[in-house]
C-alpha cells in the first residue's frame, strides 16, 4: 500500500444515481460563523443543494447526521454554485448579521439567488436520553431570474469597478454573455465567432472577460467594450436577451493554445502578482494580465480538474492538478512536488478551512464521493494473516487432477474454437434452377435490351442439432446482383430443414470476373459447457449458367485476340459441349460456334477437324476469359462422364503479358483521375464555404455594404461542385467496371500460366491470392500495390536465384505508386522465373524454412524457400559464408596471441 495516500479526514456519498461536475462545488463561511470557519457547499444535476460541515469523530468513520447543515430540493438542476455579495441594499453595520448569498444556476435556463444568515431558532435531537439543541439553518430566495437561453456557466465579480456588491455575468450554450446587476438584467452580448462555449472567468485586475473560444484560443473583453458596444435605442430585458443587439466586440487580446480547455481560474494573491491559469487536455499555462505566457507545463496523465493557490515561497503560485488515473499533482510552478493518491477521479478540487484544520483538500467525483483529506505519509499498516497449516492429502490432489484433465480432454473435444467446420452440425446445398424464370425480375438492368432474364437460385439448410444465430450471406460477382442477399433463420430444435429462393441477374453492361456464387452461414453450436454457443462457419458455392449473361451469335473469322488451348485427346463437337448456342442445331459435328453477350462484345469459338486444338477469340482481351473457362470445364466434365481420367489440356503459345498491361495501365489511370477529382472537390468545396461565410457576414451587418459579385461567385463555385460530384461519380462507376475486366484478365493469364507450366492445383491456389487479393477496389489500398508486393515477395522467396534475393525488405505500409513499370516489370520477371524451371512450393525443401507473412493481403500467405535452384544457391552461399566467418576468427585469434 502506497505511503503517498491522500489521508481521509472526513468522506461521505451524496444520494444516490446523482451526477456532479466541476462547478458543483464551493467552500465559504456561509453561515457566518464566528470562528470563519468554512462549509461545503454542493449542487447537483438532480437539483440538491447540500451544505456541510464536517466535525470528524475519531471513534466513528463515517459522516454524521449533524455535519449537514443544509439540504434543499430544487426543481431544476444545479450546474454551477457560487458564493458572493449579490444582495442589493448595501452591507449591514454588524458582522453577525451580513448576508452571505448563494448563486444557483440550474440547467433549464433559471438564475435563483438565496440569501443565507446566521441561525435563527433551533432544533433538538436525542443524545443518550438527554436533549441537546443545535441551530436550525433556513434558506430564502430574494429574487430569481428566467433565462430565455440554454445556461452553460457563469462568472461573478465587482464588474466595472463597482464597490461592495458583486455583479453577475452567464455564458449560454450559443456563446452569449448576459450580465445582471443584481435583481434587474443588464444587457446582453454575443461573442464573435463562438461556436461552443468555453471556461470563463473574470478578472478584477484588468477588469475583464477570460474564455477559451472553439478556435482553441484565449480570448479576452473588456468589460467596458461590452458596456459600450450597445444600440442607440433602449429595448426591453426580453428583447434584449433574446436578440442580443449590439457593435461588432472587439477582442482585447488572443493567444492561441492548440487545445481545448477545460478551466480557468484567475490568481491574485498580492497588488504585483497576477495570473491566468488555463488548464488544457495535456498541458497547463500561466499567462500574463497582456496574455503573455508565463510558463507552460506538459502533463502526463489526462487531466481533470485544477485549483492554483498560494504558495509559501515568495514569487511562486501551487498548483493542485486531478486526473483520470486517481492521482493528485502538487506543482510549484512548473515542479511537481507532490504526488497523493484518491480513491476516485475527481471533477472539482477546493482547499479551506474546516474546524481549525487549516488547509484541508476537498475533492468531489461525479458520483457524488465528497472526501476531506490531507498530505501525508501516515503508514498504513496491515499485518497479514496467519496461514493455516495443514497437511497435504496427495490422494485428493490426484483425484482433482484427474478431474480437471478430464475437462480440458471434454473442452478439446468439444471446441472452444473450432479449426475445422463440422458439416454434420448443418448441411448447406444450393440448386440453379435449370430454366429461367417466366417473369424477369430484371426491372432496373442498365443494359440498352429488353432481353435481361434472371435465374433462381433455391439454397436448403439442414441441421442435426439445435443451432442458434444463424445467417446466410450470398455473394455474386458484380455486376451480377441478388434479389436479396441475406436471411435469417432460427435452428432451436434439431433435424430442421429451411429453404430460401432468390433470383440472380445481370444489371450492368459489362461482364463479371466469373460465374460462381457463394453461399455463406454464420451459425452458433452450444455446448455444456458454452450455452452462449460456439461461432462457426460454412459455405457453399453454386454456378451460374453462363446462358444468363450470353446469347447465341454469329461466328467471326477474325478477331484481335486469339488462343489456342492443345489437348490430349480427339476433339469433341461444340454442339455437345454448349447445347442451345449452335446456330446449326441439325449438323451434329459442329466446329464453329459465336457468343453474343449481353453487353454486345462478341466470341468465336472454334474445334480443329485434323487436331487436338481449340481456339477461342474476341475483339476485347478480358472476353476470351469465360469463354475458355467453360471450354475447359466442360471438357473436363464431359471426359469424366465418359469415364477417361487422363484428359490434359495445355498452352504452348506466349503468354498475352502486353494486352494484360493495357488493362492495368486503363485501371491506374482511372484511379489516378479519381484522386485528382476528389483533391479538386475538396478544394471547391472549401471556396465553396468560405463564400457562405462571407456572404453571411454580409447579410447579418447593420450597415449595408456591396456584395461585390460574391452572389455570382457563389452560383459557380456550386456549379462546379455539382460538376465535379457528378465527375467523381462517374469516375467510379469506370473503374468499378475497370476492376471487374482487369479480374477477367487476370484469371485468364493465371489460367494459361498454369496450363504452360503445368502448374498444380496449389501452385494455381498460390498465383490466384497474390493476383487476386482483393474483393473490391478502393482508393486507400488498391490492386497494383497489393499485387505488387505479393509478386515481390514470390521473387525474394520460393522463385528467388541466389541467397541475396532471399534479404526481405518488405514495407508494412503500402502506397499506391506513382506508375505500373515496377508492377510490371515484376509480372515479367515471375514469368521469366517460371519458363526457367523456378516452381512454386508450399513444402519446406530445406533444414530451416523461413516463414513469411506477406502485408496487405486479405488471403494471408505463407511462402517456404524452395525450388530448383534456390536450394543450391542458398548451400553456395551458407558455404561461402562459413568459409568467411572461420578466416575472421582465425585473424582475430591471431592478432590475441601478438
Amino acid at each position: 500500500m502506497s505511503l503517498f495516500k491522500a489521508r481521509d479526514w472526513w468522506s461521505t456519498i451524496l444520494g444516490e444515481k446523482e451526477e456532479f461536475d466541476q462547478g458543483c462545488l464551493c467552500l465559504a463561511d456561509v453561515d457566518n460563523s464566528e470562528n470563519g470557519q468554512d462549509k461545503i457547499i454542493v449542487g447537483s444535476f438532480m437539483g440538491y443543494l447540500r451544505i456541510f460541515n464536517p466535525r470528524p469523530v475519531k471513534a466513528v468513520d463515517a459522516a454524521q447526521a449533524e455535519d449537514l447543515l443544509l439540504e434543499v430540493h430544487l426543481r431544476d438542476p444545479i450546474l454551477q454554485v457560487e458564493v458572493g455579495k449579490f444582495v442589493s441594499g448595501g452591507v449591514p453595520a454588524t458582522s453577525a448579521e451580513r448576508w452571505q448569498c448563494l448563486e444557483l444556476l440550474d440547467q433549464e435556463g433559471a438564475l435563483q439567488l438565496t440569501a443565507k444568515c446566521t441561525p435563527v431558532g433551533a432544533a433538538c435531537r436525542g443524545t443518550l436520553g438527554n436533549v441537546e439543541h443545535g441551530n436550525q439553518y433556513q434558506i430564502k430566495l430574494m429574487y430569481e431570474h428566467h433565462l430565455q437561453r440554454t445556461a452553460c456557466n457563469m462568472t461573478y465579480g465587482p464588474f466595472g469597478g463597482v464597490k461592495g456588491r458583486d455583479l453577475i455575468c452567464i455564458q449560454s450554450m450559443d456563446g452569449m454573455l448576459m450580465l445582471f446587476e443584481q435583481e434587474s438584467y443588464a444587457f446582453g452580448r454575443f461573442l464573435p465567432g463562438s461556436l461552443l462555449p468555453g471556461p470563463l472567468a473574470y478578472s478584477s485586475r484588468t477588469d475583464s472577460f477570460i474564455t477559451v473560444s472553439s478556435c482553441r484560443q484565449v480570448e479576452s473583453y473588456k468589460y467596458q467594450v461590452l458596456a459600450f458596444a450597445t444600440d442607440a435605442d433602449k429595448r426591453e430585458e426580453t428583447e434584449q436577451q433574446k436578440l442580443g443587439s449590439g457593435k461588432r466586440l472587439v477582442v482585447d487580446w488572443t493567444l492561441n493554445i492548440g487545445e481545448q480547455a477545460l478551466d480557468i481560474c484567475i490568481v491574485s494573491f498580492n497588488q504585483s502578482a497576477s495570473s491566468i491559469f488555463v488548464l488544457g487536455e495535456r498541458n497547463f499555462f500561466c499567462l500574463k494580465d497582456n496574455g503573455q505566457i508565463r510558463f507552460m507545463k506538459k502533463l502526463d496523465c489526462s487531466p481533470s480538474c485544477f485549483l492554483p493557490y498560494c504558495s509559501v515561497s515568495e514569487g511562486t503560485v501551487n498548483t493542485l492538478i486531478g486526473n483520470h488515473n486517481n492521482m493528485l499533482h502538487i506543482y510549484q510552478d512548473v515542479t511537481l512536488k507532490w504526488a497523493t493518491q484518491l480513491p476516485h477521479i475527481p471533477v472539482a478540487v477546493k482547499v479551506g478551512s474546516l474546524h481549525d484544520l487549516k488547509g484541508v483538500i476537498v475533492t468531489l467525483s461525479d458520483r457524488g464521493h465528497l472526501q476531506c483529506s490531507y498530505l501525508g505519509t501516515d503508514p498504513s499498516l496491515f499485518r497479514a494473516p496467519k496461514v493455516e497449516s495443514r497437511e497435504l492429502n496427495y490422494e485428493e490432489l490426484d483425484a482433482e487432477l484427474e478431474e480437471l484433465q478430464k475437462i480440458i480432454r471434454d473442452v478439446k473435444a468439444q471446441g472452444v474454437w473450432p479449426m475445422t467446420e463440422r458439416e454434420d452440425d448443418l448441411k448447406v446445398s444450393a440448386a440453379v434452377s435449370p430454366n429461367f424464370d417466366s417473369v424477369s425480375v430484371a426491372t432496373d438492368a442498365d443494359i440498352g435490351t429488353d432481353l435481361v432474364p434472371s435465374i433462381t437460385v433455391k439454397v436448403t439448410l439442414q441441421n442435426r442439432v439445435a443451432l442458434q444465430k444463424a445467417r446466410l450471406s450470398v455473394y455474386v460477382p458484380p455486376p451480377l446482383v441478388l434479389t436479396c442477399d441475406h436471411f435469417t433463420f432460427d435452428f432451436m430444435a434439431p433435424e430442421m430443414t429451411s429453404t430460401v429462393t432468390f433470383s440472380v441477374y445481370l444489371k450492368s453492361s459489362y461482364m463479371p470476373s466469373e460465374l460462381e456464387g457463394n453461399a455463406v452461414v454464420s451459425y452458433s453450436r452450444p455446448t455444456d459447457r458454452n450455452p452462449d454457443g460456439i461461432p462457426r462457419v460454412i459455405q457453399c458455392k453454386f454456378r451460374l449458367p453462363l446462358k444468363l449473361i450470353c446469347l447465341p451469335g454469329q461466328p467471326s473469322k477474325t478477331a484481335s485476340h486469339k488462343l489456342t488451348i492443345d489437348t490430349n485427346k480427339s476433339p469433341v463437337s461444340l454442339l455437345s459441349l454448349f447445347p442451345g448456342f449452335a446456330s446449326q442445331p441439325d449438323d451434329e459435328q459442329v466446329n464453329v460456334m459465336g457468343f453474343r453477350f449481353l453487353g454486345g462484345s462478341r466470341v468465336t469459338l472454334l474445334a480443329s477437324k485434323t487436331s487436338q486444338r481449340y481456339r477461342i477469340q474476341s475483339e476485347q482481351f478480358e472476353d476470351l476469359w469465360l469463354i475458355t473457362n467453360e471450354l475447359i470445364l466442360r471438357l473436363q466434365e464431359y471426359f469424366e462422364n465418359q469415364g477417361i481420367k487422363d484428359f490434359a489440356c495445355s498452352f504452348s503459345g506466349s503468354v498475352p503479358l502486353q494486352e494484360y498491361f493495357e488493362l492495368i495501365d486503363h485501371h491506374f489511370e482511372l484511379r489516378i483521375n479519381g484522386e485528382k477529382l476528389e483533391e479538386l472537390l475538396s478544394e471547391r468545396a472549401v471556396q465553396f464555404r468560405a463564400i457562405q461565410r462571407r456572404l453571411l457576414t454580409r447579410f447579418k451587418d447593420k450597415t449595408p455594404a456591396p456584395l461585390q459579385h460574391l452572389d455570382t461567385l457563389l452560383d459557380g463555385t456550386y456549379k462546379q461542385v455539382i460538376a465535379l460530384a457528378e465527375a467523381v461519380e462517374e469516375n467510379q462507376a469506370n473503374l468499378l467496371q475497370s476492376f471487374a475486366r482487369l479480374k477477367s484478365a487476370t484469371h485468364l493469364v493465371i489460367l494459361l500460366v498454369g496450363l504452360w507450366q503445368k502448374l498444380s492445383a496449389d501452385q494455381v491456389a498460390l498465383l490466384e491470392a497474390a493476383f487476386l487479393p482483393l474483393q473490391e477496389d478502393a482508393q486507400e489500398l488498391g490492386w497494383e500495390e497489393t499485387v505488387d508486393t505479393a509478386v515481390s515477395h514470390l521473387l525474394k522467396t520460393c522463385l528467388s536465384k541466389s541467397s541475396k534475393e532471399q534479404a526481405l525488405n518488405l514495407s508494412s505500409h503500402l502506397n499506391m505508386p506513382k506508375d505500373t513499370s515496377r508492377l510490371k516489370k515484376h509480372i515479367t520477371l515471375l514469368c521469366d522465373r517460371l519458363a526457367k524451371g523456378g516452381r512454386l512450393c508450399l513444402s519446406a525443401d530445406m533444414a530451416t524454412p523461413q516463414t513469411i507473412v506477406m502485408p496487405g493481403l486479405s488471403d494471408v500467405m505463407a511462402v517456404s524457400i524452395s525450388g530448383i535452384e534456390s536450394s543450391e544457391a542458398f548451400n553456395r552461399g551458407y558455404l561461402s559464408r562459413w568459409n568467411q566467418v572461420a578466416e575472421e576468427r582465425r585473424g582475430e585469434q591471431g592478432g590475441r596471441q601478438k
